[in-house]
């Protein structure tokens, strides 16, 4: 039997509540027939870009890392990572076969612009917020997942790894007998399968949220009530 704690807040509709306590009650199904990608692209390598990074080299998968400064500014980090982990463009990165994308919210719309992701595996571990003051961006009333996959024609998005601060995202994902939670969710069925198997290799927890409408936004900061909750499933 899995045990998953979760801290429950008033100020949230009901229905929020009840579909994430009853996501988190179900194993996550795992699709064995499915291969985890062998590289994956990261853009943006800031803390968390480079915590997500030094799990995927742990679990003995192949890095690329990337950012606005150009390949050579990332020698140090890639070099601290290991012999798995290559700085690269961004152009290169997002040619993987899953992409992360890491970067600041007020630089994603530009970044994905300018990049071919048709039909590419896209992980958001992006927030809407603003600097400087940590202003909230302006959504329209969708989540920010939906905004971003306007940016990134033809992405399959997946919301994930946006909730944990990256110095809880960089440690042990085993913990105190059990795994560090990872939400998921995105409209894509089989992208998300994808995501959940890899979050699975790197030794966290993936649990399946649904659909970006609610699931994303539970996951969303600021407004979701998932940001910065660290949670361990047991069993």
């Amino acid at each position: 039997m899995e045990c998953l704690i979760v801290y429950l807040s008033c100020d949230w509709p009901p229905i929020y509540w009840y579909h994430l306590l009853r996501t988190a009650a179900q194993p996550t199904e795992k699709d064995t027939t499915m291969s985890t990608p062998t590289t994956i692209g990261i853009i943006g390598a800031g803390a968390i870009g480079q915590a997500f990074a030094k799990q995927l080299v742990r679990a003995g998968i192949n890095v690329i890392l990337s950012n606005s400064r150009g390949p050579a500014s990332l020698a140090d980090t890639v070099k601290q990572l290991g012999g798995l982990a290559r700085a690269g463009t961004v152009q290169q990165a997002a040619e993987a076969d899953v992409v992360f994308l890491s970067v600041g919210w007020g630089a994603a719309e530009s970044v994905l612009r300018g990049l071919n992701l048709d039909g590419r595996i896209l992980i958001d571990a992006t927030n809407p917020v603003l600097m400087p003051g940590l202003r909230k961006a302006e959504l329209g009333g969708r989540t920010s997942t939906h905004v971003l996959s306007g940016w990134a024609k033809g992405a399959r998005v997946v919301k994930a790894y946006n909730t944990l601060l990256s110095q809880v995202l960089a440690s042990d994902p085993e913990e105190g007998g059990g795994r560090r939670v990872v939400w998921v969710s995105g409209n894509d069925a089989e992208a998300k399968a994808v995501v959940l198997q890899l979050t699975e290799r790197i030794r966290f927890a993936g649990i399946d949220l649904g659909g970006l409408d609610v699931g994303g936004a539970l996951q969303q900061f600021p407004g979701g009530v998932l940001p910065a909750i660290n949670l361990v499933q047991l069993g």
